[in-house]
């Protein structure tokens, strides 16, 4: 619970530099109307250094005497620089090494208790820009005062309708060379400007983090469903390629059948050839042969046909000779036309 409660505080602190950056930025980009109030004798103050306005107000939070018209309406949105007189602020000369020129900042905030009665955190202060003076050193001038003495010029601007207010004094020519030093600047609608866009970024974070989301689901969602389509594509294929494989299977077989059944019908024939050519006598002869489904069929010319059928059944290889056809003679033959068939007894053994 506190490294969550850790998280939110940091969290938090981020928004608000951010917040502090943009605004900071968006000032700077911006470039307001300037207007200076100058504090003249008896606390009255007149808009401009010159006094284009003829009507001088005193300054305080109360408007015991307001500004006329014009002079209100030229404050609204304003840049303001409030202009005090001297008498306001505490004067001190500070000599310094030359290199302290790039930490002045520091340096005088660390010295501001020794210089005034005032700690850093209650003073208002500035400097002058620094002059160099002998033996490699630098002299600046500060001015200084209370916090609490400003707030009331302050607040009485902010009412007013200024944007952001400056708070400065032009130190007396003659002592502190007449130099114009800014002791405080404050931007009046910084706090609500801030808190604005740090809402704004609180909305945007809140929607892209709720887009983050949804995008994520979506993405295992489509994810889930492509894993699935995936899988179901995986199985099809792995059906029809089965089914490829059994089909080449059983066409493999139905060829590897026709092949072993013409091996033996081959076989048969020539065995068949090898067995007529030991039983038929020498006087035969086989002008034509045919083997087909186990049947033998022989077509020749013999001086003796019906010695062959007995001859042809005593082979092993044969049985049920007989004649298909007719013995026929004709003057032009030696012999018998004889058409005999038998059917062949598959015997791979030795021969009888």
């Amino acid at each position: 619970m506190k490294f969550l409660r850790q998280i939110i505080d940091g969290v938090s602190r981020w928004l608000d530099g951010v917040a502090e950056t943009i605004v900071a930025a968006a000032g700077r980009l911006a470039s307001p109307r300037a207007v200076q109030l100058v504090e003249g004798d008896g606390g009255a103050f007149t808009v401009g250094a010159a006094g284009q306005d003829a009507s001088a107000f005193t300054l305080t939070p109360s408007q015991t005497a307001r500004p006329s018209a014009a002079a209100a309406l030229s404050l609204k949105g304003s840049r303001t620089e409030i202009v005090l007189r001297p008498s306001r602020f505490v004067f001190r000369q500070v000599e310094l090494p030359r290199r302290a020129a790039e930490f002045l900042d520091g340096v005088i905030r660390a010295q501001i208790d020794r210089l005034t009665p005032w700690s850093p955190g209650d003073a208002a202060f500035g400097w002058t820009k620094p002059v160099e003076i002998a033996n490699d050193r630098i002299a600046v001038t500060v001015a200084a005062t209370a916090r609490t003495a400003l707030a009331p010029f302050v607040q009485a601007v902010t009412e007013l309708g200024a944007d952001s207010v400056v708070v400065s004094t032009v130190p007396e020519a003659g002592e502190h060379g007449g130099t114009a030093i800014k002791v405080l600047e404050q931007s009046a609608r910084a706090p609500l400007e801030i808190g604005r866009v740090r809402r704004k970024l609180v909305a945007v974070l809140t929607v892209a983090g709720l887009a983050a989301i949804i995008s994520v689901g979506t993405a295992m969602v489509v994810a889930d469903d492509l894993a699935a389509r995936q899988q179901d594509l995986s199985r099809r294929i792995a059906q029809r390629g089965a089914a490829l494989r059994a089909g080449l299977d059983a066409a493999g077989n139905t060829a590897l059948a026709k092949l072993e059944r013409r091996k033996h019908e081959s076989l048969a024939a020539v065995l068949a050839l090898e067995a007529l050519s030991e039983v038929l006598p020498d006087h035969t002869y086989v002008t034509e042969l045919r083997v087909e489904g186990g049947k033998l069929q022989i077509i020749g010319i013999t001086r003796d046909a019906p010695s062959l059928i007995g001859l042809i059944e005593q082979s092993s290889h044969f049985t049920r000779a007989t004649f298909f056809a007719p013995t026929t003679r004709s003057l032009s033959d030696p012999g018998e036309r004889f058409h005999i068939e038998a059917r062949i007894e598959p015997s791979y053994g030795p021969r009888t």
